[in-house]
């Protein structure tokens, strides 16, 4: 009997390490991952320097070069443009509703008659652009680039109604 439980626990022990050796090498789970946001919708996202009246609502633009596209016209409502150069980038009557703008740099750009409402736009400057008619309502800025837009505030949103100046909280 003494035999017999030896050579039982003996074939217990190689089928059991049969299914681990086994379970280790042909593994079928699926591991999933998310996807950084540096690279989230790029496949679908093609740069041109003419992206005029385009629907681009809700697209990512994390760490892109904008800088001297033609985005005038278009549609970017939620879009987020999270540390982005647009410098001299026309954004000229732009929907740019809720959008993300952290750290992006607009220096020199042209927002002439975008709206800006509602958008998160700190740590972005926006130094030589040009904003107569932008909408800024309820946009979160910092206190130095409020004050640098304010001293460049004229004209009101066509589209809005809005005057920057009062938009901005001068």
């Amino acid at each position: 009997m003494f035999l017999g439980d030896a050579l039982w626990m003996r074939i217990r022990s190689i089928v059991l390490i049969t299914l681990l050796i086994f379970g280790f090498f042909f593994s079928t789970s699926v591991v999933w991952a998310k996807t950084p946001p540096e690279i989230r919708n790029q496949d679908e996202l093609v740069i041109s320097p003419d992206m005029h009246g385009l629907d681009l609502k809700g697209l990512e633009f994390v760490k892109t070069d904008l800088r001297g596209v033609d985005l005038s016209g278009s549609d970017l409502r939620g879009a987020v443009f999270n540390n982005s150069q647009l410098q001299g980038a026309n954004l000229n009557s732009a929907d740019l509703e809720d959008v993300v703008a952290f750290a992006s740099l607009f220096e020199g750009a042209d927002l002439r008659d975008v709206n800006f409402t509602n958008a998160l736009l700190m740590e972005s400057t926006f130094s030589d652009a040009l904003i107569e008619g932008a909408d800024f309502t309820n946009a979160v800025l910092n206190r130095v680039q409020q004050k640098e837009l304010c001293s460049m505030a004229e004209g009101s949103n066509k589209v809005t109604g809005e005057s920057t100046s009062y938009s901005l909280g001068c």
